[in-house]
């Protein structure tokens, strides 16, 4: 065996190692993302508008550190706390579920106050007819609704605190208190105002609500005071645990939560594995049985390509430090979308090889010149999906994030799988003497048709389609957006028997949410998404099991986005699309040496994304962030189409110098139709799996692909190739 050849060899066999190493066992190696495991995604938002200067900078780095106190002390584990931009906190707690107690541990301000009550009657009647006195506030203690004239000015705050743990008092009821104990200067002050204001009333507040207002019976030396109030064991340990940790900064708001239940997780695992499997036995049985030996061999290859994106997942935390190998809904779907498209490298050398063997090649000289022929159509498409996949990383976010790291390492697998381990695999069988001949099934022959003739045609209906997309997307104005970019909640209910929508609509109505949008979906009558414009998750699951008793119902997910969040995401969607399509026309200029190859290729790409979107509206399909998602994909997908034609027109350009360029494009789009068919087919079927079996949460997400890829095809033919005709000076009969 060559020298050469052992290193390739030695070369494989170090990089499928590494990748097994790192790869099991899985479940510690890669963690289960969000929507996979169930917890809670939080993008906080500090309001600074009350600080200046320093102080402004450092309240958000104070509020981390806070949270991450509070969150330790929760019990959660392996949560994620990272600062975003000057004000914004992103919070991920992995497999929480109880979302109220969460949100109001991690949210509340606990700025503890100690102020004295004014005892003077009139004073107080004064405030109650809307007449304040200066230096006084108006409060109303939260357990009994009394009103209370409180000075503004506090004697005490919450900084002076050591400590805060919970006991019971001594009375019959003995129900949980807070004990709150104070350093040796809060303490002496704290005794200073006993002191001297025995029989007046000391109001605790707590974020600007009276907790309990108790008589000043007697001095109290000891720095000791209580909280009381009609609140059970968990919510004083939790009041506790606050109160202990310190106040936040400054108080914030929640800009973005997307909380996902036990149950949606395992169903969403189920789903995405089941649609996972199902494309990848479709894709590896296509591929055996129509190219058979070659096909078994690419089989070799899909399947290592699949160990190496699961090893990229395990290493990448070693190669960057701090970021976690998590495994998302998105992510199993761009493995196995990956995979779909690491075909098309295998297509092209399969076909390349076909074509050699047809000019009589000998086998050994066809499979030389298979992959070389091949091999820049692989790295120019390859690339300009990189370039597409970066930006979706560098403006996606969470689970978007997770399908770009998963597509990246699994369109660079497939490049190391397709280029270098096929042909390994195909110089051994052939120095060994074992491979003398490689048969193929060719469902498509030879074509000669006259694709530019009908150009004009063509122009008029992707014309026509995109308008009439374009026109119903203005019709139907903010409805098109699902709550990624509108804001508002949406919440997922299980029933364990089919509910009446009627019922439902009826208890909406009772909450205050008359206004809000039902869908009961019809390959799962038991669940039930409704969406609204406000948060009242808790009021409603109370009334929904009040009025549907029996039923065990859960809280599958709930996601909120507000509306600068929303805005903001929609933002960076359309930078992402707009910087893709930028970068793609840049690289196609300089590999082809001339910007109408460029411009007809992105001009088509971006004919894709309308249509996609175009058919999402006419279908009633909410465009959100997944969504997105795919059209980027889509971009990426559609470039490399466009590409293989491209390279085929510039081979035929050197080998036919004396035809036109009508001629060219011709000749070289007959040439490459097979091609175009079939990876487009096979990818398909990876699509339609995660169409049929993915479950609703990836529906518009393969919806769109299904779409986008099929324009992809047809706007290869007939847009991109005789636009570049059109915009030329040569061969324009």
């Amino acid at each position: 065996m060559q020298r050469k050849l052992i290193y390739k060899l030695l070369l494989i066999l170090g990089v499928v190692g590494l990748a097994c190493y790192y790869a099991f066992p899985l479940e510690k190696r890669v963690n289960l993302g969000l929507d996979l495991q169930g917890g809670m995604h939080l993008l906080l938002k500090v309001d600074t508008s009350h600080l200046e200067g320093q102080a402004k900078l450092d309240a958000c780095d104070r509020a981390v550190e806070v949270i991450r106190n509070r969150i330790d002390e929760f019990g959660v584990r392996e949560t994620s706390i990272q600062k975003q931009g000057e004000d914004e906190i992103v919070v991920q707690l992995p497999g929480l579920t109880d979302r109220e107690r969460a949100i109001d541990v991690i949210g509340k301000t606990a700025m503890l106050e100690f102020k004295l009550v004014s005892d003077d009657s009139a004073k107080l009647k004064e405030a109650l007819s809307g007449a304040v006195p200066e230096g006084y506030e108006l409060k109303y203690a939260l357990e009994d609704k009394e009103p209370l004239l409180l000075e503004k000015k506090a004697v005490l705050v919450g900084d002076a605190l050591t400590n805060a743990e919970v006991r019971f008092d001594q009375s019959q009821f003995n129900e949980p208190i807070v004990s709150l104990k104070f350093n040796s200067e809060g303490s002496k002050k704290f005794s200073e105002i006993t002191a001297s204001n025995v029989g007046r009333r000391l109001a605790i507040v707590l974020d600007g609500k009276v907790q309990s207002a108790p008589r000043i019976r007697e001095a109290i030396p000891s720095g000791e005071a209580v909280i009381t109030g009609r609140f059970d064991a968990q919510q004083a340990q939790d009041l506790a645990l606050i109160l202990r940790v310190g106040a936040l900064p400054a108080p914030m708001h929640i800009e973005e939560e997307r909380t996902v239940g036990p149950l949606l997780g395992q169903d969403s695992i189920n789903k995405g594995v089941k649609a996972c499997l199902i494309g990848c036995v479709l894709v590896f049985a296509f591929m055996l049985v129509y190219y058979l030996m070659a096909g078994f061999i690419s089989d070799i290859a899909l399947f290592l390509n699949l160990i190496i994106i699961l090893g990229g997942l395990g290493l990448l935390p070693s190669i960057f430090p701090g970021v976690s190998a998590t495994l998302t809904l998105p992510g199993i779907a761009g493995i196995a979308l990956s995979l779909g498209m690491a075909v098309d490298a295998n297509v092209l050398i399969n076909e390349r090889i076909r074509e050699e063997i047809a000019l009589g090649r000998a086998l050994r000289t066809a499979v030389v010149n298979g992959y070389s022929r091949a091999f820049s159509a692989i790295f120019d498409s390859n690339l300009t999906t990189l370039i597409a996949t970066f930006l979706l990383f560098q403006f996606g976010t969470g689970p978007i994030r997770g399908f770009a790291v998963t597509l990246t390492i699994g369109l660079l697998a497939s490049m190391f799988t397709a280029i270098v381990v096929t042909r390994v695999i195909f110089e051994i069988l052939l120095n060994l003497g074992w491979l003398k001949s490689l048969p193929m099934l060719k469902l498509i022959g030879e074509t000669k048709f006259d694709f530019i003739a009908k150009r004009k045609i063509f122009y008029v209906l992707s014309a026509a389609v995109i308008i009439a997309g374009v026109f119903s997307y203005f019709q139907k104005g903010p409805s098109v957006y699902g709550i990624d970019f509108a804001g508002g909640q949406l919440q997922e209910y299980g029933f364990k028997n089919v509910p009446s929508i009627d019922k439902v609509r009826s208890v909406l109505k009772d909450v205050g949410l008359a206004d809000a949008a039902i869908q009961q979906f019809k390959d799962n009558p038991k669940v039930v998404l409704i969406r609204t414009s406000e948060d009242k998750s808790g009021l409603l699951t109370n009334k929904l099991k009040e009025s549907f008793p029996g039923d065990d119902i859960q809280i599958l997910r709930i996601e909120r986005v507000g509306p600068v969040a929303g805005k903001n995401l929609k933002s960076k969607a359309i930078l992402a699309l707009f910087w893709s399509l930028i970068g793609i026309l840049v690289y196609v200029s300089f590999r082809f040496k001339h910007v109408n190859f460029a411009a007809a290729g992105v001009i088509a790409l971006l004919h894709d994304v309308l249509v996609a979107m175009g058919f999402m509206v006419f279908t009633n399909r909410q465009i959100d962030l997944l969504s997105v998602t795919a059209f980027l994909t889509i971009a990426g997908y559609s470039i490399n189409d466009t590409i293989v034609i491209y390279d085929r027109v510039r081979e035929n350009a050197r080998l036919y110098r004396k035809l036109s360029l009508r001629e060219l494009i011709n000749l070289s789009v007959n040439q490459t139709l097979g091609r175009t068919l079939l990876t487009s087919a096979v990818t398909l079927l990876v699509v339609l799996a995660f169409l049929f079996y993915g479950g609703e949460v990836l529906s518009n997400f393969a919806f769109a692909l299904f779409v986008g890829f099929i324009s992809g095809v047809y706007s290869t033919i007939f847009i991109a190739s005789p636009l570049v005709l059109a915009w030329s000076r040569r061969g324009a009969k």
